[in-house]
């Protein structure tokens, strides 16, 4: 696993355009403001980027890739066609799968189950109604958040562009396998939820 996922807070800031198919980011150190990492919507489809601009943007598939700023692979994260929920993969630099995302279909605020490579059950993303808070839990213990950040009045009315604030726990170790799973939900909620 990169070391660069050892950190306990990433800011990402979504690429804002009035007309675009793809989805792009940046990842932050909200500390230095120094961009450690790009996710990059690569080599979508004619009718995938057709149905983005319609109101059947929300069951497109997806597929993220997370790049160290040298280009090498951190997490990818995809999802074929969907008609009412999601499920979300997240693979490894390796392209192997290390997680899955299961949208929860009647949830207030929006919910995941997030599940290890062998179908074990790790975290839960709960998400509120009344605020663009989400925290990821595990018997009621949270072990990250992520929350959405105001952009500016602008780039609220006139793009889909959103910006979060990933914050992960000191009970997550710098070296587990939660912390790419992470990473991968700031994605999921923007793509499947917020879209």
């Amino acid at each position: 696993m990169s070391t660069i996922l050892s950190r306990n807070t990433f800011f990402v800031k979504e690429h804002p355009a009035v007309f675009k198919a793809a989805k792009f980011y940046d990842i932050y150190n909200p500390d230095t403001s120094e961009m450690i990492m790009t996710c990059r919507e690569a080599n979508l489809g004619f009718f995938t980027k057709i149905m983005r601009f319609s109101d059947a943007r929300k069951m497109t598939p997806f597929h993220l890739q997370v790049d160290d700023t040298r280009g090498n692979r951190i997490v990818s994260v995809k999802r074929g066609f969907t008609w009412f929920v999601s499920v979300v993969e997240v693979f490894d630099a390796k392209d192997v799968l290390i997680g899955r995302f299961r949208q929860k279909l009647f949830s207030i605020g929006g919910r995941f189950e997030l599940f290890d490579a062998q179908d074990n059950h790790v975290l839960t993303l709960r998400g509120k109604f009344t605020s663009w808070e989400f925290k990821l839990l595990r018997d009621g213990v949270e072990f990250a958040t992520i929350s959405k950040q105001w952009a500016g009045l602008a780039r609220e009315m006139f793009t889909s562009a959103d910006n979060y604030m990933i914050q992960i726990s000191d009970r997550v170790p710098a070296e587990s396998p939660l912390r790419p799973l992470i990473i991968a939900a700031a994605m999921c909620i923007d793509l499947v939820l917020k879209e």
